[in-house]
């Protein structure tokens, strides 16, 4: 399976701009990565890596356009087929922030 994803210039194209993205793709910021100007190639190109487990969904509840994302198994599928290794995905920064102000809190005494 991994030489079709291989063989396919869409596939690999949408997969490359996917992993270097942080926060994800929009249908328009992919169709404008793949470089194709056609909505059914992109259409295609998400069902086909959506339907293999490379990428997710995310629907943003707020307003925001709804995300692709790539996966683990994606990220891991992508080493494969280029051999070289990717990067880790750094947590988004509320996330990051997040957790390194919960172990100053819990290390900090309650004041009256």
């Amino acid at each position: 399976m991994l030489r079709k994803v291989r063989a396919s210039p869409h596939l690999m194209a949408a997969m490359a701009a996917l992993a270097k993205s942080k926060d994800g793709m929009s249908d328009s910021e992919l169709d404008d990565a793949i470089n194709d100007s056609s909505e059914w190639t992109t259409l295609w190109v998400v069902r086909q890596l959506t339907a293999l487990g490379f990428v997710e969904y995310k629907v943003d509840f707020f307003g925001n356009p709804a995300k692709y994302q790539m996966t683990d198994q994606g990220r891991t599928a992508l080493s494969v087929v280029t051999g070289q290794p990717l990067p880790k995905q750094s947590a988004p920064p509320v996330a990051a922030a997040a957790q390194a102000a919960s172990p100053q809190s819990a290390s900090k005494p309650a004041q009256p």
